[in-house]
């Protein structure tokens, strides 16, 4: 009977310790946002909202914010038709080199991002795309694909094909078939892929830094050049609003397919 206590003990304090852990960094931006103080403190010096106040007065922060929503639709746009296509080519059809190309899909994890978004900044560059927006959500797309396919091949590996062949011997054409029958069987996949493709985006801050330039600034970026000079409460306001942003995300995300379609993509 003690064994099993003592081992019960010491896995709960395990994962206490773990929460613990990820959540400290979380816990202390919060705090610190909401400080009277003007430099950033935790535990913070009284309690005040002036730095939201702030924040939502500020036409820079404001844009970058606006900015940075254009880069996640631009990426979640293109990402939804590609990882769409790929994770159900890759689920239902026998493909060659299909070990080759799972591999392939590693390679924006396991190359430097530092090394891919160069890549994409001389690309981009010798194309006269630096200096807009579209151009950091499609690097955005390109980095972080991989996740949109694996989300939508989890739900592709579940479909029975006899719904397909039954569609199919009743008339219907392979384009009917295809949107009537395949594409909302997918569907769970395609919504939990395009959130994720959005959050990270959103919050896409290296390729951003090489690919963006005093016009195209995001708001990560914009908090980066900000921390250079002092840290001031604002910039954990803005943090704030960042975490907000993607807890709410993840809530939809649950809201509508539940996040077991996501947990359980590669």
């Amino acid at each position: 009977m003690t064994q099993p206590l003592s081992k019960t003990v010491v896995i709960w304090t395990m994962v206490a310790l773990v929460l613990v852990v990820l959540s400290a960094p979380t816990i202390v931006v919060l705090g610190a946002s909401f400080t009277s103080g003007r430099i950033v403190a935790f535990p913070p010096d009284g309690f005040s909202l002036q730095w939201y106040r702030q924040i939502a007065a500020a036409s820079d922060l404001r844009n970058a914010f606006f900015r940075s929503l254009k880069v996640a639709a631009v990426c979640t746009l293109i990402a939804i038709p590609a990882g769409t296509l790929a994770g159900i080519a890759l689920a239902k059809y026998a493909i060659r080199f299909e070990k080759t190309l799972q591999i392939y899909l590693l390679l924006p994890f396991t190359i430097p991002l530092i090394g891919s978004g160069i890549g994409l900044m001389l690309l981009f560059g010798q194309w006269g795309m630096l200096g807009q927006i579209w151009p950091i959500g499609l690097a955005c797309c390109v980095i972080n694909l991989p996740f949109m396919i694996w989300a939508v091949t989890a739900s592709a590996s579940g479909l029975d094909p006899d719904l397909e062949l039954a569609a199919a011997n009743c008339g219907a054409r392979p384009l009917a078939v295809f949107f009537h029958v395949t594409l909302p069987a997918v569907m769970p996949g395609v919504i939990s892929g395009a959130l994720l493709m959005f959050i990270l985006a959103l919050n896409e801050f290296l390729v951003s830094l090489l690919l963006t330039d005093a016009r195209t600034v995001t708001l990560p970026v914009q908090i980066y050049n900000s921390i250079r000079s002092i840290i001031t409460p604002d910039l954990a306001a803005v943090s704030v609003v960042f975490i907000v942003c993607a807890a709410l995300a993840i809530a939809l995300l649950d809201r509508l397919v539940g996040l077991d379609i996501f947990l359980k993509s590669k």
